[in-house]
């Protein structure tokens, strides 16, 4: 009797242990502010497209005309890969202008909803339809 007691306190054990990663991921709602959402204008300082999400580094100016260095999380790279974005879309340097929905706690972070390249070009989390064709 002992030891079925101790086999099933170990297996879950094991299965927590095991599903906890899954819990820990997908906080956006908790995180970032998605009913007020900012856009930015600043220069990119780092793009980084990997796993699990790309991030976008910038500077901005805030209200004051202090500079300030952003984070913005965006989806995978996969994600953004099948609605047309590429590893080569920033390079440190250019000027962009970045819709994100803040951090709650007033931090200088993000989740990324657009963005606007220095060609012009927007780009989003999900694909953008031209006023033209909606």
């Amino acid at each position: 009797m002992k030891r079925n007691a101790f086999t099933s306190v170990a297996l879950a054990a094991a299965l927590l242990m095991r599903c906890g990663p899954l819990f820990a991921h997908h906080g956006t709602n908790a995180e970032y502010d998605g009913k007020h959402p900012i856009t930015l204008m600043g220069t990119v300082t780092e793009f980084e497209f990997v796993n699990p999400h790309v991030q976008i580094y910038f500077d901005a100016k805030d209200d004051k005309g202090n500079l300030v260095h952003w984070g913005c999380e965006a989806p995978s790279p996969g994600r953004l890969v099948r609605i047309g974005w590429t590893r080569r879309e920033l390079k440190p340097g250019d000027q962009i202008t970045i819709t994100l929905d803040p951090a709650k706690s007033g931090a200088p972070i993000g989740a990324l909803r657009r963005l606007v390249t220095p060609e012009g070009k927007e780009m989003g989390v999900t694909p953008i339809v031209p006023d033209s064709e909606k």
